[in-house]
């Protein structure tokens, strides 16, 4: 059997394990954390909760008739039909079950991210322990799948980050990631004896130290005519676009893709030419590639006009039902069902010594509100003009999305919630 199929096998085998359960059977010990019987030892960067684990193996983009799945379809069905091979079929495969817990090496290492990124640190990801972590983006699998001998493919799947609370942000979201590389035959069509992929050259902001002008122009022109044609496959001809240069640590150069929507430019999506360093660490030093990344949320918020990213882990039939049937390329927009009114109370406090970190006041929130929590925002701070003390004041938004909540209802949770602020962050309730 070849590396290849020995690959796959192995990928069939994860995906399977990964989609045979609708939720992880989770058990907290004061050592350990079970997920479906695999134990990860708990150590000072664990701070995953069974709140967000009841998340994992949902698998939104996997259920049939849900607006994720139909963005997914519809995804899918581009690629396969734009970069068909010599017989017809599609270059692209697909990988859309594959088990949210990696390594740190996977998330980070294998991405060149870092020691000291942001996103490594526990306020912005959920750790099992230092060297496990529950997946940041779709691209914790883009080493093993190219080292397993894929030049083509495309990875969907739940990641998870610890982010601020309102209508467009969410623990878990959804991501696809594009991943293509070439040989030298496979991009220069022309000369191809004469023109050569690499060079030892230097790195500019238009091209990597290992890459000659051509190469970088052409990953360029290949990356950006395929994603302007996705975004207009998805929103139209008519639909304004424009390129932005940004800093990726996987990706040189890297760029970003806005929409206009509603009269504002909104990021759309990250791209850039990969790292060759990475295609190096995978066994593939002699080819060059581009890669992307979209949220699915992102895109299906604009495409149906969902006004709040909750709503699509809603059970209510009234959303739900506004996609079944739906074909993956349908306008469709959502239409609400009713809009339940929102009850708000504040909660204030003196910080301790050193200050906290926004993140975990909003990880608590989540974790005793739940999904009734719309929006979570400071709204005041204050320095004691004599003890020099700090204080902070958060409004904390609650709304149902299936029903009226009652103050009453509301204030019990509230009142955990500043228990629990008070308990685990050591700030005095005012």
């Amino acid at each position: 059997m070849t590396l290849l199929r020995k690959s796959l096998r192995f990928f069939a085998v994860q995906c399977r394990n990964c989609a045979s359960k609708s939720s992880p059977n989770v058990e907290f010990t004061a050592s350990t954390v079970d997920i479906d019987g695999r134990k990860f030892n708990r150590d000072k960067w664990t701070n995953v909760n069974p709140n967000i684990l009841k998340y994992l193996n949902r698998n939104l983009h996997l259920k049939p008739g849900h607006p994720l799945c139909l963005l997914r379809e519809n995804i899918i069905s581009f690629m396969y039909k734009s970069f068909p091979n010599h017989a017809g079929n599609p270059i692209f495969s697909v990988f859309d079950r594959l088990n949210p817990i990696v390594t740190t090496k996977q998330n980070f290492d294998s991405l060149l991210i870092p020691q000291d990124h942001p996103s490594r640190t526990p306020s912005d990801c959920y750790y099992l322990n230092k060297d496990f972590i529950l997946r940041g983006h779709t691209s914790s699998h883009q080493e093993e799948l190219i080292a397993s001998g894929l030049d083509s493919f495309v990875v969907m799947g739940d990641v998870y980050r610890r982010d601020e609370i309102d209508a467009s942000h969410f623990p878990v979201f959804h991501q696809a990631e594009g991943v293509r590389l070439f040989a030298k035959h496979q991009l220069h069509d022309i000369d191809k004896e004469k023109v050569e992929l690499f060079e030892d050259g230097k790195r500019t902001p238009h091209k990597q130290e290992y890459h000659t002008e051509l190469t970088s122009d052409k990953l360029q022109h290949e990356l950006k005519t395929c994603l302007t044609k996705l975004v207009h496959h998805l929103f139209g001809n008519d639909v304004e676009t424009r390129w932005t240069e940004t800093y990726f640590p996987f990706t040189h150069p890297s760029f970003e893709l806005e929409v206009k929507f509603q009269d504002k430019w909104l990021e759309l999506l990250g791209c850039g030419v990969i790292e060759q360093q990475i295609l190096y660490n995978a066994g593939v030093p002699d080819k060059v590639g581009w890669a992307f990344g979209l949220g699915l949320e992102r895109i299906a918020m604009r495409l149906y006009e969902i006004p709040d990213i909750r709503l699509f882990w809603s059970n209510d039939s009234g959303f739900l039902s506004q996609f079944q049937g739906a074909t993956p390329n349908q306008k469709i927009t959502y239409k609400s069902i009713s809009q339940y009114p929102q009850c708000f109370n504040d909660v204030s406090f003196w910080l301790p010594e050193g200050g906290i970190n926004s993140s975990d006041v909003y990880e608590i929130v989540r974790g005793v509100g739940g999904d009734i929590v719309e929006q979570v925002r400071l709204v005041d701070e204050f320095l004691h003009p004599k003890t020099k003390k700090r204080s902070q004041c958060f409004r904390i938004i609650y709304r149902h999305m299936e029903r009226t909540l009652t103050q009453a209802e509301v204030g019990k949770v509230h009142e955990r919630i500043k228990a629990q602020l008070a308990a685990d962050l050591g700030v005095t309730l005012r």
